[in-house]
């Protein structure tokens, strides 16, 4: 999940610090090092950090302290547009699986009031859609990546074998152009692969500010994705649906 104050925070200390590990993040907020963790992933996924062995130092842009804290703010909203988007998608009765990240979380959010079966391997997703007696829930097993929140590797993909989901909702670390989407972990990559293989229908959720990026594991190419749901300043359709994908636009927020 997104926190804005914390995130905030520590923005301030390395505008102030520059380089600052993960235990001093910890020590200085009042948090466990694995929340800490996880907001280094989600502000790196922002382009507003870059993760280093054991901390973080900061990245260009995050000078502009007021920038980054707008830019964030509407960031989660253009998600929020683009998860009831992909809500309008599901149809009654059918099995989806839900990817670890934040716009999957909103879409689980999403949810309440529809019957259906989900598939996720993210501890995040569970817990919400647990509160929603309507939703049949399955959880992937596997090893825990704590930074995450989600559950991956060959138990992970084992399980997936066994399974076939109707529509599959993932999101991405970037994509381009040539219709390549992309992931900073191979074995989450992995993991997608294997969904999209199971998976009749399709989508990936990204806001348009992850195009043009370029992350190490590649998960997906065009002919692997059905849909791309992305915000109303997503520019480049054309080239997208060039390829045979879907770009569907979600309102602006």
């Amino acid at each position: 999940m997104i926190h804005i104050p914390r995130h905030a925070e520590i923005l301030k200390l390395l505008s102030l610090l520059r380089t600052v590990s993960v235990g001093d993040f910890a020590q200085r907020l009042e948090v466990s090092e694995v929340t800490i963790r996880k907001d280094l992933a989600q502000l790196e996924e922002m382009g507003c950090l870059i993760r280093t062995r054991g901390g973080a130092q900061i990245a260009e842009d995050t000078r502009i302290l007021k920038t980054i804290e707008v830019r964030q703010r509407e960031r989660i909203e253009f998600k929020r547009s683009i998860a009831r988007k992909a809500r309008d998608l599901i149809r009654e009765g059918e099995t989806i699986y839900l990817d670890a990240g934040s716009t999957c979380l909103l879409l689980a959010k999403e949810l309440g009031g529809i019957n259906l079966r989900v598939v996720t391997n993210s501890i995040d997703v569970m817990v919400v859609l647990s509160a929603f007696p309507e939703i049949s829930l399955i959880s992937l097993g596997g090893s825990y990546r704590r930074e995450a929140g989600s559950f991956v590797g060959p138990m992970a993909i084992e399980a997936l074998r066994m399974l076939h989901i109707e529509t599959c909702f993932l999101g991405t670390t970037g994509f381009s152009s040539r219709g390549i989407f992309s992931s900073q972990n191979l074995i989450e990559a992995q993991l997608k692969q294997k969904v999209l293989e199971v998976s009749k229908r399709r989508v990936v959720l990204a806001d348009s500010a992850k195009f043009g990026r370029e992350a190490f594991s590649i998960f997906a190419r065009a002919g692997d994705v059905d849909v791309l749901i992305s915000d109303s300043d997503f520019a480049h359709e054309k080239e997208l649906r060039a390829l045979g994908i879907e770009v569907v636009a979600a309102d602006h927020p």
